[in-house]
């Protein structure tokens, strides 16, 4: 028995540079009218925003920068079938059986033009009613194709590992 667990975790100094870029603009505003209204009793700007909500804009950003470092994606392929977590939007391993896949394999893919991008993509805003994707980084993904010819595209950056174990599992597919 065959198995393939792999893990990624958004990581890109590109994604990082920007994130952090985009916490220090508005938590340096947000400090700043902090000071501003807290302290100095001074209103930032001409309609200035309550005490309560700046403060709450301020930590809200910065949780959500920090959310991103948190995401992961967890795959695993066994015996019963492929397996996949999109933490924290999903709360468990969501699972794909032999039986409910027409055609497998892995395949080259355009992040931005197919899916806008990373992350759950798909059946939303973008690309609604085609394929659906999860992914983390990279342009290598496991292509499912279901019975109901529905797609879903599973990121890895384990293309080699990742052939090798579906060659195995090749026959349950029906």
């Amino acid at each position: 028995m065959k198995v393939f667990k792999e893990e990624q975790r958004f990581t890109q100094t590109w994604l990082i540079l920007i994130l952090i870029i985009a916490l220090i603009v508005p938590l340096g505003i947000g400090i700043y009218g902090i000071i501003q209204q807290l302290i100095y009793s001074i209103p930032f700007g001409d309609k200035p925003m309550s005490d309560l909500g700046l403060i709450s804009f301020t930590i809200g950003m910065f949780l959500l920068t920090l959310l991103t470092f948190f995401i992961k994606l967890v795959t695993r392929i066994d015996e019963k079938g492929i397996h996949y977590q999109f933490f924290p939007f999903h709360f468990s391993m969501k699972t794909i059986s032999w039986n409910e896949i027409s055609k497998i394999g892995v395949r080259t893919y355009l992040p931005i033009s197919e899916f806008g991008g990373w992350g759950l993509r798909g059946g939303f805003f973008f690309n609604k009613g085609k394929e659906k994707a999860v992914n983390i980084s990279g342009n290598i993904g496991i292509q499912l194709i279901f019975k109901n010819n529905k797609k879903l595209l599973i990121g890895t950056q384990q293309k080699t590992a990742v052939e090798s174990v579906l060659k195995t599992y090749q026959h349950k597919i029906q």
